[in-house]
């Protein structure tokens, strides 16, 4: 095939990856409408919880209905809804491997139509850093069970496409002579992947919050919607989180702070020049250090570490978007 013919090919491809993540999103949407009772290992593992805070409270009332709610999630919407709405979660998760192998044969056609990597100009690093927080929630929704951030994950992967798409298009062309260089592929593959994970954390992280404020209700004696009921418990989230962003971490620091400099020295003459994109970098850095040595030195959990993730997530957004497009730079795209 012809470059224009594999432009063509991910012109086309593209887009339609885009409304069938919005169709799952759609999916997922259904689902948590319909309040999907809670699996049972999940079950298992959140009322002890809320039995125990109770217990000790005195107020043994509150973990009756704390528990039945959890176990019986399905009951309350009736035994039908619960049953759409898992047809609806099983629907969204194979809607999303759809949209993502559409989506990965659209980031590989524009390389190929490039000739090159396809992470040289904003649009194409959008559409290479969505994949990768799809990758990053394919590679973990069956190992830790992360059914239910199927609707924030194709939330975020379809707007980002559809911004691309709408907005960031650029033709495929060559790169400028700086960017020539194996380092650009390692570099820029290790930030993506561990931004997807950031991404990743930082989803779970909100919902943590939301989720522990709601246990916190019940247990003063409070409800909780039967959507929130599926999650997790507040606790095994936190942990999930942690696992998620200790894997993106090392990642970040190796592009960031190795494969960086060396292409910096390489297509620049130096390794390190405050650049606002090398600043920010290392500003999403010290975020994300901060969040794993207060874990592990502090011993810090549950909505402090949570609040950490979601800035770190933030600064990161701010890096990816703010600094490519509103700040002049070596990094920066700005006027695409």
């Amino acid at each position: 095939m012809s470059p224009e013919a594999f432009a063509h090919v991910s012109n086309l491809v593209i887009p339609t990856a885009t409304v069938i993540y919005a169709l799952a999103m759609m999916s997922h949407a259904l689902e948590w409408a319909m309040g999907r009772a809670v699996p049972a290992t999940v079950a298992a593992e959140q009322p002890a919880e809320v039995l125990v805070a109770s217990s000790a409270a005195g107020t043994q009332d509150v973990a009756v209905p704390a528990t039945a709610g959890v176990t019986a999630a399905g009951s309350a919407a009736g035994e039908g809804g619960s049953a759409r709405a898992e047809a609806a979660s099983r629907i969204g998760l194979m809607l999303t491997w759809l949209a993502f192998v559409l989506h990965l044969v659209g980031v590989v056609t524009r390389g190929l139509a490039a000739g090159r990597v396809p992470w040289g100009n904003m649009y194409e690093f959008s559409i290479t850093a969505s994949l990768a927080v799809a990758a990053v929630y394919l590679l973990f929704v069956h190992r830790y069970k992360l059914q239910w951030l199927g609707l924030g994950v194709t939330l975020v992967v379809a707007a980002v496409l559809g911004l691309a798409t709408l907005a960031l298009y650029t033709p495929a062309g060559p790169l400028v002579p700086a960017l020539h260089s194996y380092w650009l592929v390692i570099h820029v593959s290790a930030a993506a992947i561990s931004g997807g994970a950031f991404t990743i954390g930082g989803l779970i992280s909100i919902l943590y919050l939301v989720k522990s404020r709601a246990e916190r209700r019940v247990l003063a004696g409070g409800t909780m919607s039967a959507s929130l009921k599926r999650l997790p418990s507040a606790e095994a989230m936190d942990g999930t989180a942690y696992k998620v962003l200790a894997f993106a971490f090392p990642l970040w620091t190796f592009g960031v702070l190795v494969a960086g400099p060396i292409w910096a020295e390489y297509a620049w003459g130096r390794y390190w020049g405050w650049d606002p994109k090398e600043v920010w970098s290392l500003v999403t850095w010290v975020v994300y250090a901060a969040y794993l040595h207060a874990r592990a030195t502090a011993g810090w959990r549950g909505r402090r570490a949570a609040t950490i993730a979601i800035v770190g997530w933030f600064v990161f957004i701010f890096n990816f978007v703010g600094v490519n497009l509103l700040v002049s730079g070596l990094h920066s795209y700005a006027g695409v």
